[in-house]
């Protein structure tokens, strides 16, 4: 049913709880593929979004080493996991992440996306924006959320 399947992670415990649900899914559905994306923000916004512009030069080093770190972070993860014979990827990309993560699927043949979620709601959920959110409404594949341990959903 399943081929490919994208499992964004941003590096944290919390999103690394889809793992056992990436597992299950692998060996039960006879997925080819799982690729590990993380995406890494630009250092630097235009100068309309902010007072404060980094200068190209301090962008361009702060995004290499974030995207290095990042690298290194999928790398760490992945060589942890054993699903077999299903080929395991990582990508790092850089852009906007919600944005980024809804436009990755159609260029790359992925069949589902599995991430997690901090099940916020109300005013936490406004204020710090919802990537999950964005995601599933924007997305052209079903998307699996997981519910991270502990999350209550109230604001």
């Amino acid at each position: 049913m399943y081929q490919k399947i994208m499992v964004p992670l941003d590096g944290s415990e919390l999103a690394e709880c889809v793992l056992p649900h990436v597992e299950t899914i692998v060996k039960s559905c006879g997925v080819k593929e799982v690729v590990f994306v993380r995406v890494v923000e630009p250092a630097s916004m235009p100068a309309r979004y902010s007072d404060y512009a980094i200068p190209e030069e301090d962008a361009k080093r702060i995004e290499e080493r974030n995207r290095t770190m990042a690298k290194d972070y999928l790398d760490q993860l992945v060589s942890r996991l054993d699903y077999g014979r299903v080929k395991v990827k990582t990508e790092v990309l850089t852009g906007l992440v919600a944005e980024t993560l809804a436009d990755y699927p159609a260029k790359h043949g992925i069949d589902l996306i599995i991430m997690a979620t901090h099940g916020r709601s109300g005013i936490s959920r406004w204020v710090l924006g919802s990537v999950a959110d964005r995601l599933l409404r924007s997305s052209h594949v079903p998307v699996l959320m997981v519910r991270a341990p502990g999350c209550t959903g109230h604001a």
